[in-house]
């Protein structure tokens, strides 16, 4: 199972860079959001995908599942939530202010 949820975050990573590298700001904003999803496979992937009890302390229950990753990717998902709102009113702005979402237009919006 770590094989398959492995290669789905190395998908997301290369669709992340592929968008990433894009003229077009709606494209790089969904690049840093599927980069974001990757690293949240990935890093559900390396706490080890077992199941287990919750981790309460209770008598006889010895197999327990590890809640740090899961914390993490929670703390994660919210953060890349508030910078995924950020770049999107950012991209809609800057479309309403110079009618253009290219970047190399945008760059040359500055010299005017």
């Amino acid at each position: 199972m770590e094989i398959i949820m492995i290669i789905l975050a190395s998908i997301l990573f290369a669709t992340a860079v592929y968008n990433l590298l894009q003229k077009q700001f709606l494209r790089i904003i969904i690049g840093t959001a599927l980069l974001s999803h990757g690293a949240h496979l990935f890093i559900l992937t390396m706490g080890k995908l077992k199941r287990g009890a919750p981790p309460v302390l209770d008598e006889g229950v010895a197999n327990y599942a590890d809640p740090l990753p899961q914390a993490l990717i929670l703390t994660s998902i919210v953060i890349s939530f508030g910078v995924t709102s950020l770049l999107l009113v950012l991209a809609y702005r800057a479309y309403k202010l110079n009618k253009t979402d290219n970047m190399e237009e945008l760059r040359g919006a500055e010299n005017e």
